[in-house]
């Protein structure tokens, strides 16, 4: 059973750095052109909501178990978030230093989310 149903998922760590990289990429995705809008901007903003999305949904479940698939998909679309990155990158709308800045930030979450991780597996 989940011991920390007192908490907020919006008290986790990861889940508030997980949002500061969102709001930032979404700020980011209003300057590619036009024809990404339902692209890449797309892919990129549902990649990147669907990291915090799922620690919210995960931790609203009832066992550890449960809990921890729901983060093990949220470290994939942090991954995924990162491809994209990646693609805006190689199609010129981002720079290599922006690239290097928001994999540092993704990496910031990751250590996190890994880290909650671990904390649902001692618990299973």
């Amino acid at each position: 059973m989940n011991d920390n149903s007192h908490q907020s998922f919006t008290d986790l760590e990861v889940w508030k750095k997980g949002r500061e990289l969102k709001n930032e990429i979404f700020q980011l995705v209003k300057l590619f052109p036009p024809e990404e809008k339902y692209r890449l901007a797309d892919q990129l903003i549902r990649s990147s909501r669907s990291v915090t999305a799922n620690v919210s949904e995960g931790h609203g479940r009832f066992s550890f178990k449960d809990q921890l698939h729901f983060c093990i998909q949220s470290r994939g679309s942090l991954s995924e978030t990162y491809n994209h990155l990646i693609d805006a990158m190689d199609c010129s709308y981002i720079t290599a230093e922006q690239l290097d800045y928001y994999k540092t930030k993704i990496d910031g979450v990751g250590k996190l989310l890994n880290g909650y991780i671990v904390y649902l597996r001692k618990n299973l």
